[in-house]
């Protein structure tokens, strides 16, 4: 087991033991279950459909095998490899080089690329970018992302209803509760369910770089892909929702982005990236 998957089960282990703790402190009662159903049922249907959503937020269109002979002849050697079904791939109008992968499950994934991707990289480096995207859906990000998504959802939604119960005077009865710090977590408890889930992709991209670097069995490919795809994300606007931002390679606002630190990205810096994967051994288990 890899460090990043050791990373990402302890993470997801916060976030539900932060929910438990927001909602033990707000409720000490049903209302802790409430929150953990509404939150569940909302990001549910985003992951059921996660493949469709994306793929119409980007503006992607199916491409048949004889209209992108060379993406199908790559993504079928490493479904091969790697004993994956095949995805159905779709190509972006963008000119950005980006792309992004989705679906619940192997059986149910997509692969997308934008055409300034599929313009700019050379056959190995594009090799690079599919590897690390099919290593999403074969490492279940999506339904990873999905489970994070919901408990941070859940301890938005619970800090909110303790946020309305403290302004219309719930509870005013009880004097020994501590009005000041249940304040404080309501107002700080969004921020840290964010922070921990920002921290889980930057683990998930991580993870998905090793991944499709032990696919290849080197990780120069995809170096040499994220500094280009880098280089042309500042270069090359592209117009995406926020909310799909984080499903790209290479964050792809990043001309626009407002740099806030570290804790606030969704990406890990691609300089820490690049760093290791050149660091791999051709075919080394781990970094």
């Amino acid at each position: 087991m890899s460090k990043n998957t050791i990373k990402t089960y302890v993470l997801l282990a916060a976030l539900g033991g932060f929910f438990i703790l927001v909602g033990g402190a707000v409720f000490k009662g049903p209302g802790l279950v409430i929150g953990l159903f509404l939150g569940l049922a909302m990001v549910g249907g985003s992951y059921w459909f996660s493949d469709k959503i994306a793929v119409k937020a980007a503006r992607a269109v199916p491409v048949t095998e004889a209209e992108a002979p060379g993406l199908y002849r790559i993504v079928r050697e490493l479904t091969t490899r790697a004993n994956m079904p095949m995805p159905k791939l779709y190509v972006t109008p963008d000119l950005q080089p980006n792309a992004f992968a989705t679906g619940r499950s192997p059986e149910h994934a997509a692969v997308a690329c934008t055409q300034g991707i599929m313009q700019m990289l050379s056959e190995d480096e594009l090799k690079g970018v599919l590897a690390h995207e099919l290593s999403h859906v074969g490492n279940r990000d999506i339904l990873i992302g999905s489970v994070a998504a919901a408990i941070a959802m859940a301890i938005t939604f619970v800090a909110r209803i303790a946020m309305w119960g403290a302004i219309f005077g719930g509870g005013g009865r009880d004097r020994d509760r501590n009005v000041f710090g249940e304040l404080a977590l309501v107002l700080l408890a969004p921020l840290a369910a964010g922070l921990l889930q920002m921290a889980l992709s930057r683990s998930r991209e991580f993870e998905a770089d090793r991944s499709g670097a032990l696919l290849l069995g080197t990780g120069e490919p995809l170096a040499r892909a994220l500094e280009k795809i880098e280089a042309g994300a500042r270069r090359i606007p592209m117009d995406v929702n926020p909310a799909q931002a984080q499903a790209y390679i290479i964050y792809p606002l990043t001309g626009r982005k407002v740099n806030a630190g570290r804790l606030f990205m969704t990406h890990p810096s691609t300089e820490e990236r690049i760093a290791r994967l050149r660091q791999m051994h051709p075919g080394a288990a781990r970094f």
